[in-house]
């Protein structure tokens, strides 16, 4: 459920904020991480998050090329890429949060 709501209200904030101020995040993101103030402090965490979260992926995935593909849409895609893969993942037959975390290391 909270993964849902989470896809549903974040599309709706993306939408907002995109018809209001344009797609054209990426400027405005590392230029406040080079202002180096608050905002560009909680940007710089949550790239490395992001960062954390592709690398997940990509692990996951045996680092395979579909794993690749799915760690770069991590990284671009945030919690959008997120909230859809895990509720992918824990959507199949058989599923645990085990095998859901870990893949087929489990």
């Amino acid at each position: 459920t909270i993964l849902v709501i989470i896809l549903v209200t974040l599309l709706g904030y993306t939408a907002l904020v995109g018809q209001q101020h344009g797609w054209n995040l990426l400027p405005i993101f590392f230029h406040d991480i080079a202002a180096m103030n608050w905002s560009g402090q909680f940007n710089y965490d949550f790239m490395l998050m992001l960062t954390l979260s592709m690398l997940w992926t990509m692990w996951r995935n045996h680092f395979s090329p579909a794993g690749i593909a799915l760690g770069i849409c991590a990284l671009f895609g945030g919690c959008l890429f997120l909230s859809i893969y895990l509720l992918i993942l824990s959507s199949r037959p058989q599923a645990t949060v085990k095998s859901i975390l870990l893949g087929q290391q489990a």
